[in-house]
């Protein structure tokens, strides 16, 4: 069966909407429901999805959940205008107001409070003005007559096919083995000591780490491993494992910045042997720059897992 036809994705695009239990049945009456009316009317696939209407809805009758803050016929308009406030505009504003901080002067713990209180004051607004303006068009006829437009959903608007399970376990596998390399670079170069200068050996990350900030760090990127390695054993991201995974993640990320913060990743006598009187020394832009870039990175993978949870 080809996961990628209009019938699948419209089917996959109703029954992650409603309770386990009922997917497999519904599904399956879907497809039925689906395939016999293309046969009896000889109407094409794309001309019986435009009639089923748009997925959002089916699910919520199909789940019994009304859809009554908003009202059926805004809700998918409102649902997907939200979710492009939230993953497209918000995260942007974030690492605005972030640049606009560090540019100012701020320091690392200043640009990421600022970060993180943008977040959560400009989200909310986002959430309740749209809320708000929604609830008041349902609220109002005449300015309901705006929104007929929202009734026009069309097959073209589903989203392609989920990842198969081959291709996802694949991913799952290239990210354990990337976090396991990382994992065993950070330990073969504090035993081995691969850097040499006048006869000397030393590691290029700070010794000192391992007397406190490297353990969670290690920990945090074992965790990670385990999470994957598990959902490849079980097929799938489960609410549980992706809670897990996400701790996981937050204690590598979180410890990794404290370092960056303190500006203590690498060895002192490193650094002064590869500067060597030449006056560089590693900017503070550096450290700025890779905070946010494991800041994007751990909040992408978490939030990745979540929504995989609902396929």
């Amino acid at each position: 069966m080809n996961a990628n036809t209009l019938t699948e994705r419209y089917v996959h695009e109703v029954v992650r909407r409603i309770p386990a239990d009922q997917r497999d049945d519904v599904a399956e009456e879907l497809r039925a429901v689906i395939a016999d009316t293309t046969e009896a009317r000889g109407a094409t696939e794309h001309e019986v999805l435009t009639e089923m209407g748009d997925p959002i809805r089916l699910a919520a009758r199909y789940a019994d959940r009304p859809l009554a803050l908003i009202g059926p016929d805004l809700y998918p308009a409102y649902a997907r205008t939200l979710k492009v406030l939230l993953a497209g505009v918000l995260p942007v504003v974030v690492a605005a107001s972030m640049a606009v901080d560090v540019l100012d002067g701020g320091d690392v713990g200043s640009a990421i409070g600022d970060g993180i209180g943008a977040l959560l004051a400009v989200g909310a607004q986002m959430i309740a003005w749209l809320t708000v303006v929604f609830a008041v068009v349902e609220r109002s006829r005449s300015l309901d007559r705006l929104f007929r437009g929202t009734e026009g959903w069309t097959p073209d608007d589903l989203p392609d096919a989920p990842q198969t399970e081959k291709a996802a376990s694949a991913s799952t596998l290239a990210s354990a083995a990337f976090s396991t390399l990382l994992l065993a670079l950070i330990i073969w170069q504090h035993v081995a000591e691969p850097y040499r200068a006048d006869g000397d050996h030393m590691p290029i990350l700070d010794p000192a780490l391992w007397s406190g900030w490297i353990w969670p760090i290690l920990a945090g990127l074992a965790g990670t491993v385990l999470c994957e390695l598990v959902r490849v054993a079980v097929r799938r991201w489960t609410v549980p494992l992706a809670t897990a995974y996400a701790a996981a993640e937050a204690l590598f990320a979180a410890s990794l910045i404290w370092v960056l913060h303190q500006q203590s990743l690498f060895n002192p006598d490193f650094l002064a042997t590869v500067n060597d009187g030449k006056g560089w020394t590693v900017p503070d832009e550096f450290y700025t720059a890779t905070i946010l870039v494991v800041l994007v990175i751990s909040a992408t993978e978490v939030i990745g897992c979540f929504r995989q949870t609902r396929t």
